[in-house]
């Protein structure tokens, strides 16, 4: 909520607030933000709040707002407003909105500038989604594809090296030298990873070395992983 009014990026019709809720410093914010950007704040019934959620424990504040505006694969191309090389994510499959939401949040927390969601079988923006990422979408441009392998065609085609990350890759993500450059991580679905179609128009593979007793760490954990070593490579 706080990052949908302070990122400005989609418009805000209304911020309802729930009657009794207990005040707090981030809720003066909200309502100060929702003030400077002329957007009506309301009190209403909590039951009238919580039917009126799509997501499960509101915590006593909703927003009504414009959808998240798609933006075009060639936009997520171009350098950025400073000049920097894009950082892309790209999901493959990924289903779980709690780990869309985390991986999302740890995107934009590392420096990503866009996401690649698949138009079908795979999760998208829920208000589940929005909680989990805390904000995040607010702070990432999107864009829907119909397929991922045909989207990495068009990254590469554009410059951007399409990195993999799976499991069972020979190279290291810690050797990966090329993240400085324009780059797009692709994580596959929760189980299966790599689609074998994604997997071949991947440009790298590499892998997060495990040197303990667990054998793998689930897509938002290697993800984290991997968005942040890019983000050690282009500090």
């Amino acid at each position: 909520m706080r990052e949908l009014l302070a990122a400005g990026r989609r418009r805000a019709r209304e911020v309802w607030v729930a009657e009794g809720v207990d005040p707090s410093p981030l809720l003066e914010e909200i309502a100060f933000l929702a003030h400077e950007r002329r957007v009506p704040l309301r009190h209403v019934p909590r039951a009238r709040l919580e039917a009126a959620a799509r997501t499960e424990a509101p915590q006593g504040v909703l927003a009504h707002a414009e959808a998240l505006p798609d933006v075009d694969l060639d936009e997520l191309c171009r350098p950025g407003p400073d000049g920097g090389a894009p950082f892309l994510l790209v999901f493959d499959g990924v289903t779980d909105p709690h780990n869309l939401g985390a991986l999302l949040r740890s995107g934009v927390a590392a420096g990503a500038t866009g996401a690649i969601l698949p138009r079908h079988r795979a999760a998208h923006v829920t208000p589940g989604v929005a909680k989990a990422a805390a904000g995040a979408i607010e702070h990432i441009a999107m864009a829907v594809v119909a397929g991922v392998p045909s989207a990495l065609r068009s990254l590469a085609g554009h410059g951007v090296w399409t990195v993999g990350l799976d499991p069972g890759a020979p190279s290291s993500l810690f050797e990966l030298t090329l993240a400085d450059q324009a780059v797009a991580l692709v994580l596959g679905a929760e189980g299966s990873g790599l689609s074998k179609l994604t997997r071949q128009r991947c440009e790298v593979l590499v892998a997060v070395p495990m040197r303990g007793a667990v054998a793998s760490l689930n897509v938002a954990a290697a993800g984290a992983v991997a968005c942040f070593e890019v983000a050690r490579r282009r500090s």
